[in-house]
């Protein structure tokens, strides 16, 4: 998504600074974790908050992803003025590949500065003040290229609807959940997700040749799954013990498995019968939701 920059577009401005270690490392393994699922995604920036988006149109074929960081947790400083007063936003589309390896040489800094630059072309510049055994201070930098997006696309970028779920339930161990479907990779490109109300998963392949389900149980559900009812929602008149399914590319899923570094505290997943898997993972000060399209 090439565009020009406008007059309007230069106005914008951003900086921010890092100084905890820790911050700026975890920063970093979102950053990572991003990376993993997406070559390129939009970082929309507010006075609150950073999001990373990708609006794949579920309803085609592709995935979706929205990541929520809020800024007070990452920055010591953060500064932005968007476009305007009205819309204080700015869109970036940006290659987290990028950013996450400029991140990843910048780990032992003793702060770290982020801020949107006008070079030979709109960037995201990283100014890392490494530690040095004498007193002359050495400074890193490195610039990444980003795009701006104008502001008649930003109504691509907004927060995705929850989907009007037929299923929520808590996942298992995300390393045992992987385990299980990188195994079951190499059987077929399909993979069958199915939960109920009763806190129950499977994982399941069928081929011609052969048929592998994996049983979780006692997973529990979210008090949203269970309580839907309560507001005439999908699970009101459901059997607790029937099975919700969605047929997913099985490359999909174990890439958001693959690629996830964020640690969650909470990992859940909503299904909407044979149309959508609604992956959340919830950690303190980040939110992650991907969103992968059933298939036929």
């Amino acid at each position: 998504m090439r565009s020009r920059v406008t007059e309007s577009q230069l106005i914008m401005k951003f900086r921010g600074k890092i100084v905890d270690v820790a911050c700026l490392n975890h920063f970093a393994r979102v950053v990572t974790t991003i990376s993993k699922l997406t070559k390129t995604c939009v970082l929309r920036l507010t006075p609150d908050n950073l999001f990373f988006v990708l609006s794949g149109k579920v309803a085609n074929g592709g995935v979706g992803m929205w990541c929520e960081l809020s800024q007070a947790n990452f920055f010591d400083e953060y500064q932005m003025e968007g476009v305007s007063s009205e819309d204080n936003e700015i869109c970036l589309e940006v290659t987290p590949e990028n950013l996450s390896r400029a991140l990843k040489t910048v780990q032992s800094a003793k702060a770290v500065k982020v801020k949107l630059t006008k070079k030979h072309c709109v960037c995201l510049t990283i100014a890392a003040e490494l530690p040095t055994m004498s007193s002359v201070s050495r400074v890193v930098t490195h610039d990444v290229p980003v795009d701006v997006i104008p502001r008649r696309l930003w109504h691509e970028f907004k927060e995705p609807s929850v989907p009007d779920f037929d299923v929520s339930i808590y996942l298992p161990p995300l390393k045992t959940m992987k385990n299980v479907v990188d195994r079951m990779k190499n059987l077929s490109n399909f993979l069958v997700m199915e939960a109920n109300l009763n806190g129950e998963m499977n994982l399941k392949i069928e081929t011609d040749l052969v048929s592998v389900t994996t049983h979780f149980k006692d997973l529990g559900n979210p008090p949203w799954g269970v309580d839907a009812s309560q507001d005439g929602g999908p699970s009101q008149s459901r059997d607790p013990e029937a099975m919700v399914q969605a047929r997913v590319d099985i490359r999909k899923l174990q890439q958001f498995l693959v690629g996830q570094q964020v640690n969650p505290s909470k990992a859940m997943c909503n299904i909407v019968h044979e149309r959508v898997v609604h992956l959340i993972l919830l950690h303190e000060d980040v939110s992650l939701q991907y969103f992968i399209p059933a298939v036929a």
